[in-house]
């Protein structure tokens, strides 16, 4: 993930997105893959995080890289180093605002909001720039953002807390129409250590700011022109489907040509 710290969270990242429907998102995302003519090859995913989709996506058969800006959360993907795919995954802490990779790939992948973390317009250009410059000939730039409505209706202005065992939280949420810019406070209560017989145990408090920008369809397709990417869809999240008013994840495809999809103009 881009734009934020993940230092505290990296460690508990998997256990509280535990609710994720990750095994369903790498089904369609593979599924998209082979559809716009990525069936197999070099894939780049920016924003890997805790390599939740990356190990997906190289147990698929796909020859994987992982970037993130977080060396904690690598820290944590890389615990997974023993599991067995065709290719090991490479895992590059790296800024995606200036990612430099060995060679081009067939295809590059971003998933779990991370560009609603690039919170400039010209900073993300800058990574769709980097993206066509990385992307082989008819290669496929595949990436999801949460969006105005999910910001704005679902999460605006509200607390949620959930307290679990091993970690609970509180995530305040604050969403500034004007800006588009959606900031959470988080607060983490983390087990530090179990207690003495008799005792409770200890739990240790983490601090951490997010800020995400909501991108419309129209500044998006604006921007993957002006850095040279052709936009070919616009998907509600796991459909085929054009995105909604009520949409709260959309997925973009964009590239060289792949026109099998069914296009959004």
């Amino acid at each position: 993930m881009e734009g934020c710290s993940y230092t505290a969270f990296a460690y508990v990242y998997d256990e509280l997105m535990d609710n994720v429907p990750y095994d369903e998102w790498a089904e369609y995302l593979t599924g998209m893959l082979k559809e716009y003519g990525v069936p197999e090859g070099l894939v780049c995913e920016l924003g890997c995080g805790t390599g939740q989709m990356t190990r997906r996506l190289a147990a698929a058969g796909y020859d994987m890289i992982g970037i993130d800006l977080s060396e904690d959360m690598l820290e944590v993907a890389r615990t997974h180093e023993d599991e067995e795919f065709a290719h090991p995954i490479l895992y590059l802490q790296q800024d995606m605002r200036s990612f430099e990779l060995y060679g081009t790939v067939a295809a590059v992948v971003s998933l779990c909001d991370s560009m609603n973390y690039i919170t400039d317009r010209e900073e993300l250009l800058a990574v769709f720039r980097l993206v066509n410059n990385y992307l082989d000939p008819g290669g496929v730039f595949i990436f999801d953002l949460n969006t105005e409505y999910k910001y704005r209706e679902l999460l605006g202005d509200t607390t949620i807390a959930e307290n679990r065992e091993e970690v609970s939280f509180i995530w305040e949420n604050l969403y500034d129409a004007e800006t588009h810019l959606n900031e959470y406070c988080l607060t983490l209560f983390a087990k530090a250590e179990e207690g003495e017989e008799g005792e409770a145990p200890l739990y240790e408090k983490y601090e951490e700011v997010h800020l995400q920008r909501a991108y419309s369809l129209e500044e998006i397709k604006e921007l993957l022109s002006e850095a040279g990417l052709k936009f070919l869809a616009a998907y509600d999240v796991l459909t085929h489907e054009a995105p909604g008013a009520e949409c709260e994840r959309m997925y973009i495809v964009a590239g060289e040509g792949y026109q099998s999809g069914k296009v959004y103009l």
